[in-house]
């Protein structure tokens, strides 16, 4: 027969509370008493039914990822499922992935459908969802605990969560460029809803003040997280009288598309134009040249998110929101500037 939690409470000569308390990782449990209450489970193979832990505890042990649908299978959003699966394996939840479309003037009310049909004790959120003040507030409204992944400082919300400065990492990848040699430094943006842009087009804009280049809104252009947005704005700058010697894209897989774009009008990475991007995703490592790029730990982000939230389901007091480091990742994708008789 299946063992039970009474069975447990037996063998480890404490209460069934205990067993529970235990198995749902919550506070002031002993060390010894943790330790007696597992090896009495493994002993006699003990698995929890999660609808009577669900109903003992009146949670439902799942937690939400809100994410922008058309970003769905972008390698961020791949990597911050991962973490967040990670966590929540460790800690016996379940996750459940809810992309919804932003762009649907109703995504406030689709958000709170999603919660009201899949009862989650939390919310993970992506930008755009992370950057909603109106939405943040309704969650505030309805008692929804949620964690943020880099969402704007500004709002004041994202109490739980992760962040990474993005504006600092952006100015440092311009000053990489510029030991290089460049001055003709374009950028392709993110898109406009998305936090990341903003901090990363000041970044950009830091980078070149600090260097004394005076900026050119010509280098500027709009753009997107998807290789196709690469490409996009890639033509425009290539079709410039004076086009750039390096282009720094929102992030890696709009790098992808610059690069493609180079590739395809017999341009060389980076004898002729250098490629710059931000993420550090697996495409980073597995294109050639390899990619230069702003490292930002996505699956850590996922993983300490999720970790967070959890503590706060757990302990309304607990759960932070926790900075995370970048590191510059130098690869074979940028280089010297070409010399103004090589590009004439």
């Amino acid at each position: 027969m299946r063992a039970r939690i009474e069975d447990v409470a037996q063998a480890a000569g404490v209460s069934m509370t205990t067993v529970s308390r235990v198995f749902n990782k919550e506070p002031n449990v002993r060390e010894k008493t943790r330790l007696k209450v597992e090896a009495a489970a493994q002993a006699l193979d003990y698995r929890p039914n999660p609808s009577a832990r669900s109903l003992a505890g009146n949670r439902s042990y799942l937690i939400s990822l809100v994410y922008d649908d058309p970003a769905a299978a972008s390698s961020y959003i791949m990597e911050i499922i991962v973490g967040m699966l990670v966590a929540c394996e460790r800690q016996r939840y379940s996750a459940m992935l809810r992309p919804l479309e932003y762009s649907n003037a109703d995504h406030v009310r689709a958000v709170e459908e999603s919660i009201a049909q899949y009862r989650p004790d939390g919310l993970i959120l992506v930008p755009p969802f992370a950057d909603d003040l109106k939405l943040l507030r309704r969650l505030d409204a309805l008692g929804v605990r949620y964690a943020t992944i880099s969402a704007k400082a500004k709002l004041g919300h994202a109490r739980i969560g992760t962040i990474l400065d993005e504006r600092k990492a952006a100015a440092e990848m311009i000053a990489h460029a510029v030991e290089l040699g460049h001055r003709r430094i374009a950028h392709i943006a993110g898109p406009p809803l998305h936090g990341g842009r903003a901090w990363r087009l000041a970044g950009y804009r830091d980078g070149l003040r600090r260097a004394g280049i005076a900026y050119d809104a010509k280098l500027v252009v709009d753009g997107g997280f998807t290789f196709d947005d690469g490409v996009a704005g890639t033509r425009q700058l290539l079709d410039l009288k004076h086009p750039p010697t390096a282009i720094f894209a929102a992030n890696d897989d709009s790098a992808c598309g610059v690069m493609h774009e180079a590739f395809e009008r017999g341009l060389r990475v980076p004898q002729d134009v250098s490629v710059f991007g931000f993420d550090d995703t697996p495409a980073s490592r597995q294109i050639w040249p390899s990619l230069t790029t702003v490292r930002q730990p996505c699956r850590e982000m996922g993983r300490i998110a999720a970790e967070q939230l959890l503590a706060a389901i757990r302990d309304p007091q607990a759960g932070a929101l926790v900075r995370v480091p970048y590191e510059l990742m130098i690869r074979q994708s940028g280089g010297p500037a070409p010399a103004a008789a090589k590009r004439r």
